[in-house]
């Protein structure tokens, strides 16, 4: 599992998300967790979501934390739930950096009270499957009420730093965790 932070600033169209977005854009081959800042704003075309898609909702923010997660197996529900542990050590790192906080998970979103803090979906394509998971950056013109790491006081390099760490180390302890039994007959 290969992590990278891209330090320029990149619009998230819901386009990323393809199969080898790292490779081709940042040289980043195989199993891989990278993450950038930039605004997000997502036409009905590129949504993945059909309830969203059904709601004709619109998915934008100024600025948030994009993490684009690809593995090379095309297995939905094990995407799935690797978003949900996405989601969940996103909502650990957060506690972790401000425990003063009152953030709760549902599924793959975070909220604040009635506050959405992110985005998220898990989907496959013909080589691999794909996360795409946002935190919002700002709060400021979202179309739904919303928080953002700004509001937290929270550097988002530094978070995107931590949440891909842990991710790296969640999946290395899953395969070790898999390795290590044997066989009973």
């Amino acid at each position: 599992m290969k992590t990278k932070y891209i330090e320029e600033t990149i619009s998230y169209t819901g386009e990323q998300l393809c199969s080898n977005f790292a490779y081709t854009a940042f040289n980043i081959i195989g199993d891989s967790i990278i993450a950038f800042c930039g605004p997000c704003d997502i036409p009905i075309e590129k949504m993945v979501d059909l309830e969203d898609v059904k709601d004709n909702a619109r998915i934008y923010s100024e600025s948030m934390v994009h993490f684009i997660v690809e593995h090379h197996t095309s297995d939905l529900e094990k995407a799935v739930l690797r978003q949900l542990m996405l989601a969940t050590i996103v909502f650990e790192v957060l506690n972790e950096t401000r425990a003063d906080l009152c953030i709760r998970r549902i599924g793959s979103d975070l909220y604040d009270h009635d506050a959405k803090l992110s985005i998220s979906i898990a989907t496959l394509t013909p080589l691999s499957s794909m996360i795409h998971f946002g935190i919002n950056i700002s709060s400021d013109n979202t179309p739904v009420p919303t928080k953002g790491l700004k509001d937290y006081g929270i550097d988002p390099k530094d978070f995107a730093l931590s949440v891909m760490t842990k991710y790296k180390e969640m999946e290395s302890q899953i395969f070790l965790a898999r390795c290590k039994v044997r066989w009973r007959e």
